[in-house]
């Protein structure tokens, strides 16, 4: 008896139970085993039917209310058929089989809340996640004369959203990369790094001049924040072999060149965007092979036990093999074994590397070069 009601309890479901519901079951279901052998065993009177109103509120705290409405259909049932062989049947075991019916009915209802409470985080995460992807583009693996590759690492399994962002264009002035992070987290920082992005996806092909770009977006953040919100960011540009970083108060990118990392500091420091910064070039010459490595301040303040996780003096070790995306892959690896997988704050990155001038296209150099034409 106990076999077919069990299965029929798990055909109320509407397919198969998930790990945590199979458990739940499991665990109700010994249960009612338990309490059916020990009472077998005291004999034909009936002392521990009232046990089995543990059961559906035992498998309530994990299956669907339909599973929590078989195991308690199943108590009943196994209840019922103790009672009938009680050759005097008492009051109090006419009580018990009440209580098992009142049980099964208030679990179900917890049961049915909670399932419909996980649904609707599972939908707002699956939104978070959507509007997540929507913001920042898949990168590469190819812009222009750059290999390019980029990761969001985020503190929690379930939460995908934040306001890091990045970018990667093949314009008309080269290619420009923009990697930023929004003051806060959510939704309100996820909507002001989708209007950088979507400001930035438009001057970027209008401005020959970084500055301007970075004129453009200040003004496109003051329009959008309040009096204490910012948004620090790097803007890159490859033009022609030449690598231009106009810095906001971002964390200075990494320069990988022959086993050698260069932290590419600003000539003078800017405040965030938001704040009218006043910004002064970096200008690099490229060699092919260099890679630079983009990311948002959750890398630098990374740590386990009070120190940082070494990111420049491991830089070449973990990103300058295979391509790219393998180099991610290997900090990204190495920065949750190092931190333990506890990490405190989003992360973005991205990695490029210059393959060498494309072979017949002449690319203005910039205008601020030494000895270079206007653009």
């Amino acid at each position: 008896m106990l076999s077919h009601v069990r299965k029929h309890a798990f055909q109320l479901g509407r397919g198969p139970l998930s790990p945590g519901s199979r458990a739940g079951v499991g665990a109700a279901v010994g249960l009612l085993a338990l309490v059916s052998a020990i009472e077998s065993a005291d004999g034909r009177a009936v002392h521990y039917v009232a046990l089995m109103t543990v059961a559906p509120i035992l498998a309530a705290g994990f299956a669907s209310w339909r599973a929590v409405a078989g195991v308690g259909f199943l108590a009943l049932l196994v209840g019922v058929g103790f009672a009938v062989a009680d050759p005097a049947m008492e009051l109090p075991t006419a009580v018990s089989l009440v209580g098992i019916a009142v049980a099964t009915v208030v679990a179900a209802s917890v049961a049915a809340v909670r399932q419909g409470q996980v649904e609707r985080i599972g939908e707002l995460s699956r939104l978070a996640s959507v509007a997540q992807q929507a913001v920042l583009r898949p990168l590469g693996p190819q812009v222009g004369t750059l290999a390019v590759a980029a990761r969001y690492i985020s503190p929690t399994a379930t939460a995908e959203i934040g306001g890091d962002l990045y970018e990667a264009i093949d314009t008309p002035y080269g290619v420009r990369m923009i990697i930023g992070d929004v003051r806060g987290k959510g939704l309100d920082a996820v909507r002001l790094a989708s209007i950088v992005l979507g400001s930035y996806r438009h001057v970027a092909y209008e401005r020959p001049d970084l500055r301007a770009v970075v004129a453009d977006l200040d003004r496109a953040v003051a329009r959008n924040v309040g009096d204490e919100d910012f948004v620090t960011a790097a803007v890159v540009e490859e033009r022609g072999g030449t690598l231009t970083i106009v810095n906001c108060g971002h964390p200075a990118p990494l320069l990988l060149r022959r086993g050698a990392v260069i932290p590419l500091e600003p000539p003078a420091p800017a405040p965030p965007l938001g704040f009218m910064p006043v910004v002064r070039p970096r200008v690099e010459r490229l060699e092919p092979g260099d890679r630079l490595l983009l990311f948002t301040d959750g890398l630098g303040e990374a740590r386990r036990d009070g120190e940082f996780f070494p990111t420049a003096d491991r830089a070449w070790r973990l990103l300058g093999h295979g391509t790219v995306g393998d180099g991610l892959a290997s900090l990204e690896t190495a920065l949750v074994e190092w931190v333990h997988g506890r990490l405190d704050d989003d992360i973005a990155l991205v990695l490029m590397e210059y393959t060498g001038p494309r072979s017949g296209v002449t690319v203005a150099v910039p205008s601020w070069e030494v000895g270079a034409a206007e653009s």
